[in-house]
């Protein structure tokens, strides 16, 4: 019970009071609510309480009917309820068949129990079949409404048809708009909406002037244009995957190769790619636009998530922590992929039927079929798409030509099976004396490091104090990166003895082999005479690594530690590590004093160098010159493949291929693992086996017709084009709600994340309809949508009206739902940063490529640590936008985070906006506020000579405008008294900087 409480709170953190952990009270309650919304609810609620019964509440349900006896707890005998609904002239249901005996013994046997009741859990008429919420309808064509008035005002108020919906709803609440916001304070506005920068004086002032009247959608089109534009878009939708360049949980390494999918996202959005296209590719963009570069990137959408290292790189699949790690991985998928295109919580469902919206269990599992074959892992690709053509050629050459090989020398092997048998005994025996196991790689593997000098060691617990003569070391073979014999021997090293397991006393230096670089041995073992010291503790320290690629390791295959007689005490003795790989069957540090490890390879291979000969010598010459052509096919295609530009790297949703740190996956050459339903959500209990399918809540054909031995691929293809069918209306509505919310900073929905019955609903619901089929309809442009919004009079309102009429449409109307005015609205953390760059002159406008850090990384490869205090903020290379910083999930910036970032670890739809007194001391002492102020007075003194104008000149570019006399003296007075960098410090601080009117 333990074990499914935790999973429970693990993997479902946005559950409510109405959907709390299954207990086993809660499991029997459950079964008993899917019969009373089935057959029960529609006569017996809260507003049709026949007989005086409602059983949609425990409050109302055990009070009773009129003789307030139908349930009494703990008393089946006496609860008028089982009366009623017994055998099979039951008096209730009124309409239909009679309960069954199973349904009816699961509410008799839960009166007897208690009739336990989930505190909040309310019941509806079962809403598993019951679709008719407002976001699960069709789309529906609202026409704009005719706006009438004698007021000319109202009459020419409306720029498109946004006005017109919102005017609508205006008048209809006796409401009115606010006027137009002016010139200066537009530009701003839009600027900011736009591409998350401040204008120039000079473009407020250039903007002021135009008298033309296609002046504003001249600069509409101008920042819709600009490669800013991306920067600034895709910071919000890399919030809503929750996107990272670390892994999270306990081991929050970093990922390197994360930022290829960041990149994406700015380079679709500035191309203005179609939504479909932009959601397919991040679902199956590998199998829809398979040689294309976007098509790859964008499945760093799969992996944008945290990834439990431990759970995968340390615990095998099948092990219960293993399979609970990679059903969160899965979760986590599925999860992103709904939230972020749908706007619904699915996780709910993967413990019990959703408690409030029709999603079942059945439908959340299917979905995780839908990604059963995926990991999370750095994806190779060709920046170059026929490069990508090229070596898929090759590759597809190289496996033809060896496929024809295999089948000849199948051909062949039948033909002499008899000759073969003998030899191939030969090499079984053989293989059994020099291996005791099935592969010569088992053995001890350090952690990888990036380093060479990292320090590693491992030691051996003899259990007691023993003369030791000799110590013998076995190297490893293992072919990762052609490396082979003497796979992560030390280049120098050095083996010590102590009876102290800390060696920290009492140390017998016995080799040393850190002055000069050792050799590689190949397999042949290494040993060292040792005098006869007695000792407990052997330790072999390495203090130059082995290199692999581009990363450095230590490995062993065994550690024999020889007695007086010859005797192997290390044999089975306790083996302890600074840090160690513990991957079955392939690497574990008790490996190293198992007994097993190469002794005579070369004898197998010498067996099946005459095996080869015996089959070639019974070839035709016609077959033997057909097996030297596929050699030589392959040896030419691999030259060619050689040559190719190396390939670059994605971290990504993709099939694994278990190699390196990673254990084995649990698929089978790329085929989905299987999925079955969990019960209670519990890898211990699984039911069904799932096939892939959406989910069945919008009323689309939710199962997927995929052949036979589909590929992987087609699965995600197939939800893909799901997601994006025009008759999806939940694609269609979330993705324009997004994009209002980021405009308005309220959704025309204003729960972005849930368009389910616990979520909110539409404040214009015709608006929201009307947008999303346009949207739909007419290329899936999100610039077209930006510029219809922007465009629109209800945009271009101004943020207060007058007094009189503020106060009473504050009355009607206070959380300014219905658009009377423009939302004053607080800058991002990032929109505050890349302003407090530009302005003093640092911003570096560089794009794309791998994140800066603004910190200093310790321990990256055993226990990150990520020290912002160190770092330097006058470091040239981290003035770049902050789109672009590296983005550290289990220690925030702090500077970011106390301006309300979003936190990387969750989906964030909507960030939190709040005013405290630590955003203030952030904006006015963190080391990078005092830098940047210091870098902006230094600008101002440059430019211009006179103090006054220094003053107004640093004003206007970090405000938008001139200051009032009483603003001027004020800050003046302070550079006076204090210098100009902390009158700059004080500009940077004043609410406007901050605010957008």
């Amino acid at each position: 019970m333990i074990l499914i409480t935790a999973v429970c709170s693990a993997v479902c953190p946005e559950r409510t009071a109405g959907c709390q952990a299954v207990s086993d009270s809660d499991e029997g309650f459950e079964a008993v609510a899917r019969i009373l919304e089935a057959r029960c609810i529609s006569c017996h609620n809260v507003n049709n309480a026949k007989n005086g019964l409602a059983l949609d509440s425990r409050q109302r349900a055990l009070k009773g009917g009129k003789s307030g006896e139908a349930i009494i707890a703990s008393d089946s005998n006496n609860s008028l309820l089982l009366d009623y609904i017994a055998g099979p002239d039951a008096e209730m249901p009124p309409s239909g068949e009679s309960l069954t005996k199973e349904q009816f013994n699961t509410i008799e046997l839960w009166i007897a129990n208690g009739a336990a009741w989930p505190q909040g859990r309310t019941l509806a008429e079962d809403h598993l079949n019951d679709n008719s919420w407002w976001s699960f309808q069709p789309l529906k064509k609202c026409i704009p409404p005719t706006i009438v008035s004698e007021s000319p005002r109202i009459a020419d108020w409306c720029n498109n048809e946004i006005d017109q919906f919102v005017l609508d709803r205006l008048l209809a609440n006796g409401l009115m708009p606010a006027p137009n916001a002016d010139r200066a304070t537009l530009i701003r506005r839009l600027y900011f909406d736009l591409i998350g920068l401040p204008p120039t004086p000079a473009a407020i002032e250039s903007f002021v002037r135009d008298s033309e009247p296609d002046a504003y959608e001249r600069l509409v089109d101008e920042l819709l244009a600009s490669e800013r534009y991306g920067e600034r878009w895709a910071r919000h939708w890399l919030d809503v995957v929750h996107y990272g360049d670390t892994h999270g949980y306990d081991k929050d390494k970093p990922r390197s190769n994360a930022w290829p999918y960041r990149d994406y996202v700015i380079r679709s959005l500035n191309e203005d790619k179609s939504w479909s296209q932009f959601v397919q590719e991040q679902i199956a963009g590998d199998s829809l636009y398979p040689n294309e570069r976007d098509g790859i990137e964008a499945l760093g959408f799969i992996a944008a998530g945290p990834w439990d290292f431990v759970g995968h790189a340390e615990v095998s699949e099948d092990k219960i922590d293993g399979k609970i790690a990679r059903h969160l991985d899965r979760d986590d998928m599925v999860r992103t992929t709904i939230k972020s295109f749908m706007g619904l919580t699915i996780g709910c469902a993967q413990c019990h039927d959703h408690k409030f919206d029709p999603i079942t269990q059945a439908d959340y599992y299917q979905l995780h079929a839908v990604f059963a074959a995926l990991d999370r892992a750095d994806k190779p690709y060709d920046l170059n798409p026929e490069t990508g053509l090229l070596r898929r050629g090759l590759q597809l050459a190289i496996a033809n030509a060896k496929e024809k090989k295999a089948d000849l020398k199948s051909l062949i092997e039948n033909k002499i099976k008899n000759q073969l048998t003998k030899i191939d005994a030969a090499i079984e025996d053989a293989k059994a004396k020099s291996v005791g196991t099935s592969s010569p790689a088992f053995g001890y593997h350090s952690q990888i490091d990036a380093r060479q000098d990292a320090p590693k060691w491992v030691q051996v617990d003899l259990g007691k104090a023993i003369p030791v003569r000799q110590i013998v070391l076995r190297p490893c073979k293992d072919d990762f990166n052609n490396i082979g014999e003497g796979f992560g021997f030390p280049v120098r090293f050095k083996i010590e003895l102590s009876n102290d397991s800390d060696f920290e006393k009492a140390i017998q230096l016995v080799v040393d082999e850190t002055g000069n670089d050792f050799a590689n041995p190949g397999l042949d073992p290494v040993s060292f005479s040792v005098s006869g010291e007695a000792a407990r503790f052997v330790r072999v320290i390495a203090t130059k690594l082995a290199p692999r690629k581009d990363d450095y390791i230590f490995a062993l295959a065994e550690l024999e530690v020889l007695g007086e007689k010859g005797t192997n005490h290390a044999a089975l003795a306790e083996v302890t590590a600074l840090d160690s790989i513990e991957a079955a069957p392939r690497w574990s540090r008790n490996y190293l004093t198992d007994g097993q490890f190469i002794e005579s390879l070369a004898q197998v291979e010498k067996l099946q160098d005459q095996r080869q000969q015996l089959i070639l010598d019974a070839m035709t010459e016609e077959q033997r010159a057909e097996w030297k052509a596929s050699d030589s096919r392959v040896l030419a295609a691999e030259k060619k493949l050689a040559a190719l530009p190396p390939q670059a790297k994605v971290y990504a949703g993709t099939i694994h291929t278990g190699s390196g740190t990673f254990l084995g996956t649990g698929h089978v050459n790329g085929q989905p693992r299987p999925i079955h339903l969990l019960h209670r959500g519990d890898v211990r209990q699984p039911a069904d086996l799932m096939l892939p399918s959406a989910i069945s809540v919008v009323g689309l054909d939710k199962h997927f017709e995929l052949e036979a031995g589909h590929d992987e691929s087609q699965r995600r293809a197939a939800l893909a084009k799901w997601l994006t069918d025009s008759e999806n209306p939940l694609t269609w509505r979330n993705v324009v709600n997004r994009t209002w919310q980021y405009h308005f900073g309220t959704g025309i929905v204003d729960t972005p994340d849930d368009f389910g019955r616990m979520g909110g609903q539409p404040s214009h619901p015709e608006l929201l309809d009307f947008l999303a089929m346009r949207f739909r309809d007419r290329g899936q442009s999100l610039k077209s949508l930006h510029r219809m919004i922007v465009t629109s009079a209800t945009w271009r309102q101004a943020s207060s009206a007058q007094a009189s009429v503020e106060m009473q449409a504050r009355e009607l109307d206070s959380g300014n739902r219905l658009l009377w005015k423009m939302p004053r609205r607080k800058l991002e953390a990032e929109a505050v940063r890349d302003s407090v760059l530009q302005i003093s002159g640092k911003l570096d406008l560089s794009m794309y490529g791998p994140g800066f850090r603004d910190f200093v990384l310790k321990h990256p490869e055993h226990s990150p640590h990520y020290e912002y205090h160190l770092h330097d903020p006058d470091d040239p290379a981290t003035h770049r936008r902050s789109i672009y910083r590296f983005v550290v999930r289990s220690q925030l910036q702090p500077f970011m985070t106390s301006l309300d970032c979003a936190d990387p670890s969750i989906q964030v739809g909507r960030r939190n906006q709040s005013l405290t007194p630590l955003q203030s001391l952030t904006m006015l002492n963190s080391g990078l506020m005092v830098t940047m102020a210091e870098h902006f007075a230094v600008k101002l003194a440059k430019r211009h000579d006179e103090l006054d104008v220094q003053i107004r000149n640093g004003f206007a570019e970090a405000i938008g405008r001139s200051p009032t006399v009483a603003e001027f003296q004020a800050i003046r007075d302070v550079a006076q008294n204090h210098g100009l960098a902390n009158a700059c410090r004080l500009i940077f601080n004043l609410n406007e900087f901050s605010f957008v009117d």
